[in-house]
């Protein structure tokens, strides 16, 4: 095989090689277009959904900072492969071990609620697959997320690391005492339905913080609820919205049934 020949074949794979290239750049480019338009239909619908239900909330609108941390976070990286293509859909999806990912307008309206300010310590209870947390460390300094199910403590820690987030702190362990080594928080979120507002959370919570809990029977009425504290002994209460969450488990909830 002579020199020219050598040249023309190296030149006709070279021509092959920037094909494939230029190909799986398009594709690329094409999914991440499709992603975008689907996130800003995500946005549209959470404030159309705000909008539908400001009667209970007396929220007319997400704030723009809420709005920017959503815009921020790819919720098709919290969601299991089978549910990829309904990742921006406006409703919750479910992860496995019976949890699901809230429905995006709950994500936004909780956090909202919340009224984080850039150097605030947020309690969330219920990790899931960690889009809460990642959605409210766009916002606060720091997250702190406790998980009863270990096996999805551990995957949405090693989620939250392989994406970037270096505030945001995961350990397995029951939700209802909350995390009294790093209280007092800001803020506290509580994404699965208690019977009633767990008596370790109010006492992490510091003078001037929300927590934002749903209140009920987990098959039956459940109310988002808003708590503020005014003082060492004194908060108020706020009924938000009726909600659907699944229920929080552990053995702070089997001492309070055997009470």
């Amino acid at each position: 095989m002579n020199l020219e020949t050598v040249g023309k074949r190296f030149n006709l794979i070279a021509k092959i090689l920037l094909c494939c290239l230029l190909l799986a750049t398009d594709i690329v480019a094409e999914s991440q277009s499709l992603e975008n338009e689907e996130l800003k239909n995500m946005l549209v619908a959470i404030e159309r959904t705000t909008r539908a239900t400001r009667f209970y909330t007396d929220v007319k609108t997400i704030s723009d900072d809420v709005m920017q941390a959503l815009s921020k976070v790819n919720r098709a990286q919290f969601v299991p492969e089978y549910a990829i293509e309904d990742a921006f859909e406006n409703h919750p999806l479910r992860i496995g071990y019976g949890q699901t990912i809230s429905q995006p307008f709950i994500v936004a309206l909780m956090t909202h609620l919340l009224e984080i300010e850039p150097d605030d310590r947020i309690l969330e209870i219920g990790t899931g697959s960690g889009y809460q947390a990642a959605v409210a460390a766009e916002l606060a300094s720091q997250v702190y997320t406790v998980e009863i199910i270990a096996k999805l403590a551990a995957s949405a820690d090693k989620r939250l690391k392989s994406i970037g987030y270096s505030n945001i702190f995961v350990k397995a362990g029951d939700g209802w005492y909350g995390w009294p080594e790093a209280a007092p928080f800001d803020g506290i979120l509580v994404t699965a339905v208690a019977p009633e507002i767990p008596p370790q959370l109010l006492s992490q919570l510091a003078v001037g913080g929300k927590l934002v809990i749903p209140v009920g029977h987990p098959r039956g009425n459940q109310e988002l609820v808003l708590i503020t504290r005014l003082s060492s002994s004194e908060i108020s209460s706020k009924d938000i919205l009726p909600v659907r969450f699944v229920p929080m488990t552990g053995e702070g909830i089997l001492t309070l049934r055997d009470r």
